[in-house]
């Protein structure tokens, strides 16, 4: 299953005590394959050094960057889907680009690609991805 994590899911996954951090063990477990471009692992790197700090941080993501089931990608064309946060577009273009089965957010700003007839983007909270694991070979 190939999957597109925005910022926020990721940060709400990574504590152990969290209700979403199974997403982050299934993430490990390599029970999906995450897709990342380069503007998605900055983001990852400023929202997580703000955190966990900057020692950490580069940890985590050598960590995270070296799995096998993390791809990294290029997009080749933006989108430009989401007028409300332009920023929110490097998610969307990414999971265009890899033909992502899901886009997992938590942010509202999503909604709009429902009314969006191409390309396609299908976009799930947390809560339902959570659901989702464990029926996931």
């Amino acid at each position: 299953m190939n999957i597109v994590l925005d910022t926020n899911v990721l940060l709400v996954a990574l504590p152990s005590k969290s209700i979403y951090h199974p997403i982050f063990t299934s993430l490990l477990k390599k029970s999906f394959d995450l897709f990342v471009t380069n503007e998605i692992i900055s983001e990852y790197e400023e929202q997580l050094s703000i955190r966990l700090g900057k020692d950490r941080t580069d940890i985590h993501l050598v960590e995270l960057l070296n799995l096998p089931n993390i791809h990294k990608i290029d997009s080749y064309y933006l989108w430009q889907l989401i007028e409300a946060d332009k920023d929110d577009n490097k998610f969307v273009d990414c999971a265009i680009a890899c033909n992502a089965d899901f886009l997992v957010s938590n942010d509202a700003h999503y909604n709009i690609l429902a009314t969006v007839e191409f390309p396609k983007v299908k976009v799930i909270k947390a809560q339902v991805f959570l659901q989702m694991l464990p029926t996931i070979p």
